[in-house]
């Protein structure tokens, strides 16, 4: 016990804002989806949004330039659709491991 008197009005408790209807008024729970301009060292991006650029932090995603992504608080948390040049690279891969793999096979056959 201090020996003080306990505060009254209101400083007596910290306010802490309450989130109702199963929505927090402090980020209102949405996320936005944005597409990728550029990622930028530190695990941050430069996405274009309505208002404009604006840089965010891609450190829980896989993202690249073009990449559009779910963010919530600046923060990117899912990747939602790829680019079209990571699309094309990534049908390349597919198109050429199964010709590998044939290969492997007839030499190990």
């Amino acid at each position: 016990m201090t020996g003080r008197p306990p505060r009254r009005g209101p400083l007596a408790t910290p306010s802490v804002p309450a989130c109702h209807d199963e929505v927090c008024i402090t980020c209102a729970d949405v996320a936005v989806a944005v597409r990728v301009r550029e990622v930028l060292a530190g695990g941050l991006a430069v996405v274009d949004t309505d208002a404009g650029p604006e840089e965010i932090s891609v450190a829980l995603v896989e993202a690249g330039p073009g990449d559009v992504v779910l963010v919530h608080a600046k923060e990117a948390i899912a990747v939602v659709e790829r680019s079209v040049s990571e699309r094309q690279r990534g049908n390349q891969q597919r198109s050429v491991e199964p010709h590998d793999d044939a290969e492997r096979s007839e030499v190990a056959v």
